[in-house]
């Protein structure tokens, strides 16, 4: 947006903001992040502190880097109205989860190590967030951001304190990061109608399970190598000799990488689905979906314990869910992969549907990046940090709001509601 679309939208800005950071105690803070939501918007190459101050003719470095950096307003209320604001207007088809990463330069950003970096396509030195988003067809918005501490981070005292890390912090994996997130957000009312992911989190077992655990219908991808049984496939029981412990059904064969499994029908057994609308005309290809049965310890745990929780008893049998694979024109074999626990009777456009709206993320995630100035913070402390990525959300949220809801002035309108008051957070 340019300095004049900005001006022109102050005064909805002034409802979201007091509506949004009613939590923020202080009058004074409250209108420093109306200041700082308007550095992110207006039009400019760098959205630092420094460059956004210069920009904005109330614009006060000095006041900007103390309300980021050193203020200890609290993140999460202000992030929990913004979700609660944003899913009823999204109306999300799914919740997506996802890595985002920020590039940086030495070792005294908080979190910062030399591990993968999505941005860059490579290891190389950057934090790295777990993100959630809402997610439809025509817009998305994320729901909460948790940091991920590198294990080096666990155990140096130094760069903690220096950071302002809070002690109760500490390495956690990230598909733990993510289940804690799905966790956090039902705390605050909201479930997800089916959650997507991609491959580093659908491949994890764990991941699957944790969702399987709470019941959460899922998309999510996963690589080519993790295996499988035919869903027609039983397990049975080797003969007991009478002495020691009765041994468990297990399966004849040994289980199927999924991409073995899906060549063996061929192409002729692959259907074309169309999935949406793309810029350049309908984005479709070749999809197979077949009931199977994933292989693994923790499927494993996973049936014995619901056996033995139902009936007292476990008969070898693994829970059984789609495979969906992909097979695009000129391609020599699939090159995509997702499980899902949704009904077997699913429709396969559906499933495809699913698996393929992350897109929208990526597409909000541009905005978020280059538009809004998501990595261009420069501040190396936890407090800086989660204050800069709240505040971009809201900044995506607001202007999300207008699109979707131009006449955003009327009484019912997301911009001009009264805020719902906070029980607790």
């Amino acid at each position: 947006m340019d300095t004049h679309e900005v001006n022109r939208a102050r005064a909805k800005l002034a409802l979201f903001v007091a509506d949004v950071f009613a939590s923020v105690p202080r009058k004074d803070q409250r209108a420093k992040s109306d200041c700082y939501l308007r550095g992110l918007m207006v039009d400019g190459r760098r959205k630092s502190i420094q460059a956004m101050a210069q920009r904005l003719p109330d614009g006060n470095e000095q006041n900007l880097q103390q309300f980021v950096n050193q203020s200890t307003w609290d993140p999460l209320p202000v992030r929990r109205r913004i979700a609660q604001r944003m899913v009823p207007l999204v109306g999300p088809d799914a919740w997506a989860v996802d890595d985002v990463s920020f590039p940086k330069d030495g070792k005294m950003s908080v979190a910062v190590a030399h591990q993968y970096c999505g941005a860059l396509g490579k290891q190389a030195n950057c934090q790295v967030a777990v993100r959630v988003h809402a997610v439809s067809d025509t817009a998305s918005c994320p729901l909460q951001w948790r940091l991920f501490v590198p294990e080096e981070w666990a155990h140096d005292p130094v760069r903690r304190r220096k950071t302002g890390m809070p002690d109760e912090i500490g390495h956690r994996e990230k598909w733990r990061l993510a289940l804690d997130t799905i966790d956090e957000l039902a705390g605050w009312g909201l479930v997800p109608p089916v959650l997507v992911a991609d491959a580093g989190y659908g491949q994890n077992a764990d991941f699957r399970d944790g969702l399987e655990h709470r019941s959460i219908d899922h998309v999510v991808a996963i690589r080519s190598d993790v295996t499988v049984h035919p869903h027609d496939a039983m397990p049975m029981a080797p003969t007991w000799s009478g002495n020691g412990r009765k041994p468990q059904p297990r399966y004849r064969d040994r289980p199927t990488p999924v991409a073995a499994l899906v060549a063996g029908h061929g192409r002729q057994a692959f259907t074309e689905v169309t999935w949406r609308e793309g810029s350049r005309g309908p984005l479709r290809s070749h999809f197979l979906s077949l009931q199977v049965r994933p292989a693994g310890i923790k499927s494993k745990r996973l049936a014995q314990a619901a056996a033995l929780a139902s009936h007292g008893h476990w008969d070898g049998v693994l829970p059984e869910v789609t495979l969906l694979a992909e097979w695009p024109d000129g391609a020599e074999a699939p090159t995509g992969y997702w499980l899902s626990n949704l009904p077997a009777d699913t429709p396969i456009a559906e499933l495809v549907r699913l698996a393929k709206i992350r897109w929208r993320i990526e597409h909000d995630y541009r905005e978020l990046k280059h538009g809004l100035g998501l990595d261009h913070f420069e501040g190396r402390s936890w407090n800086g940090w989660h204050h800069h990525v709240t505040l971009v959300t809201a900044a995506h949220a607001f202007l999300t709001e207008q699109r979707l809801a131009p006449k955003a002035d009327t009484a019912n309108s997301p911009s001009t509601r009264p805020s719902t008051p906070s029980r607790t957070c």
